[in-house]
């Protein structure tokens, strides 16, 4: 969601707080702000939209200081305008406060706010976080924070600044979003995410849920919600700071795109024993005997990441026989579902900070549940409530649309899979191996084929509606198609099982409706050709991505997208590219933000 960033130090601020921000615009880009305490008053600059106008702005205005908050918004109570844009001072203007996160009792606390006679010029939860601290501020501007949190409802991380500190100082706390530190010599720096940071240092200290922390330029104290000082350790992030940058891409999300080779290899290199069979990972922490109890598996997840986990389903299940259930983390507390210990819980959470996923994590576990988490992020929440962590390695990714994480995730599912069959006792075949090393180069192969679907781009750009068709372990594969086209080019695009189109979608069909299926391997490719006839027989115009020449189609692919075969089972990773780049170039040819599309957010913070 929201991105914040803050450093009090030796340098000029506002050059250090533009440059976290422009590495977090993906964070939320309806609007965007900074303040620096100066002289006894809070000067601040703020403005609507993206990041630019911010900064057309301070070209207008010095803010000289070494001590300063930023942030860039993704609009929750209010709408995206100058008003409602943080930093958000107090109604005495004693201090600024930035926010991620939804404060859930925010009416009764300004209600009651206001009958104290505090006034308020915005229509945020943030303001009335500031003007509770401010109503609480005798001096100690930690100890203020310290006496609001318990009065607070919801998940939120906040900074605050107050010209009213004895020396420049920024408090933060922590309940639910990410908060990351750079403790430095003679410098501090927050962020809402460690890519921000990347400029300065790889090393990262992140704050647990309900702690806070106080930042001065001698260095920093934290403490826990009780008061008590505490420490936490420091976290070497093995990210360079070049791969967050677009690295001659036009986009992000193209960069991410062709990462996929590199990231994929990545992910599962010095995991799997080529020659011997066998499936290691340095940080599941659970024990043999965890893993042979374990009767059922909840995987859970949001949006990309629960194509993965559909996918998941499939892989697990052929190749262990335990039973898997896939659930959105939005919904799975709220369903009373049936955990105990023999279920293993599995968050997959490119960020490791997704709200609905951590809570549906916390609920498996509070249930008795084993939890294990498949994530990008070292240090991330998920991987810190887990007994458990495979980690993928896509590095960075910095565009709004999940595509080299989605793929790094099959990846982690699929080595997981082969860790419980191993673990079960049942041997690793030779192909459940070979298809592996051979993915770098297949996924290589796809995207030397970008010019041409980048023109057969120009064909379909201009169409509203699509349909997408997959069967078996390739339905997933079609819902992530459509969702990639749907976030990034505005275009309404719905995914199906192919087999379910002649009950409802088929409807639909005529010769304005592009329909777009994924026909590779053996188990259905005969079922999809059949599908592929019904819409031929109703004047629908096919794209087909296809592990066949033309020929072995027949007349129903009138577009043809040619990708290499791999093991059936591991097919999805190599069918999702074409369907990236597909959506890529439709956004593209649109006039669409590829890397930031409207109302959406990196990182889900908010339930």
């Amino acid at each position: 969601m929201c991105g914040i960033v803050g450093y009090v130090g030796r340098r000029e601020a506002v050059p250090v707080l533009l440059d976290g921000l422009r590495r977090m615009e993906y964070r939320g880009y309806d609007s965007a702000g900074v303040v620096v305490p100066r002289n006894g008053d809070l000067v601040t600059v703020k403005a609507e939209g993206k990041l630019d106008r911010l900064v057309t702005k301070l070209a207008e205005h010095q803010l000289p200081g070494s001590c300063g908050l930023g942030h860039t918004r993704w609009a929750t109570h209010g709408p995206p305008s100058e008003r409602n844009a943080h930093p958000m001072l107090d109604g005495r203007r004693r201090l600024a406060l930035i926010h991620n996160g939804i404060i859930e009792n925010f009416l009764t606390l300004k209600h009651r706010l206001m009958d104290e006679g505090w006034e308020f010029s915005s229509d945020t939860d943030t303001e009335v976080v500031a003007n509770l601290v401010s109503s609480l501020h005798e001096g100690d501007l930690r100890a203020a924070v310290a006496r609001a949190l318990p009065r607070l409802e919801g998940m939120f991380a906040f900074a605050v600044v107050s010209v009213e500190s004895p020396q420049p100082e920024i408090v933060v706390a922590r309940h639910g979003p990410p908060l990351v530190l750079v403790l430095g010599d003679g410098e501090q720096f927050l962020a809402s995410d460690p890519a921000a940071l990347l400029s300065f240092t790889r090393d990262v200290v992140f704050l647990e849920n309900g702690d806070m922390a106080r930042l001065r330029a001698g260095g920093v104290e934290l403490s826990d919600a009780a008061g008590a000082a505490i420490e936490r350790p420091s976290v070497r992030l093995d990210w360079d700071p070049i791969q967050a940058e677009k690295g001659g891409f036009k986009h992000f999300m193209l960069k991410e795109i062709h990462d996929q080779p590199q990231a994929v290899q990545d992910t599962f290199a010095g995991r799997v024993d080529f020659e011997e069979r066998l499936i290691g990972f340095d940080h599941l922490d659970l024990a043999a005997a965890d893993f042979a109890a374990i009767e059922r598996l909840h995987l859970l997840a949001c949006g990309t990441s629960l194509h993965a986990g559909l996918v998941g389903k499939f892989l697990i299940e052929e190749l262990t026989r335990i039973p898997v259930e896939v659930d959105y983390g939005s919904e799975y507390r709220y369903r009373d579902p049936i955990v105990g210990s023999e279920v293993l819980a599995v968050g997959i959470s490119q960020s490791g900070e997704t709200a609905d996923t951590l809570s549906a994590m916390e609920a498996a576990r509070a249930a008795g549940a084993k939890l294990l988490a498949i994530c990008n992020v070292v240090g991330s929440q998920a991987t810190r409530i887990s007994e458990g962590v495979i980690y993928t390695h896509a590095g960075p990714e910095i565009g709004v649309a999940s595509t080299k994480a989605f793929t790094t995730q099959l990846i982690a599912l699929y080595l997981l899979a082969l860790y419980l069959r191993q673990g079960r006792g049942l041997p690793l075949e030779p192909e459940h191996l070979v298809g592996l090393a051979h993915l770098p180069l297949a996924i290589a192969e796809v995207l030397r084929q970008e010019p041409a679907i980048a023109e057969l781009t120009k064909t379909f750009y201009h169409a509203d509606d699509f349909l997408y068709l997959g069967r078996g372990i390739n339905y997933p594969i079609a819902l992530e198609g459509a969702l990639k086209l749907k976030e990034i080019s505005y275009s309404h695009a719905e995914g199906y099982p192919a087999g379910e189109m002649k009950h409802g979608p088929i409807a639909l069909i005529d010769e304005e409706l592009p329909v777009v299926a994924i026909a590779t391997g053996e188990r259905v490719f005969d079922k999809v050709l059949s599908n592929l006839q019904e819409v031929k027989a109703r004047g629908g115009v096919s794209i087909v991505v296809s592990d066949r020449p033309r020929e072995a189609l027949g007349d129903v692919a009138d577009h043809l997208l040619t990708v290499p075969r791999v093991d059936e089972l591991l097919q999805p990773v190599i069918n999702t590219v074409p369907l990236q780049l597909f959506a890529y170039h439709v956004a593209v040819r649109r006039g669409a933000d590829v890397d930031q599309p409207r109302n959406l957010a990196k990182s889900v913070t908010v339930e």
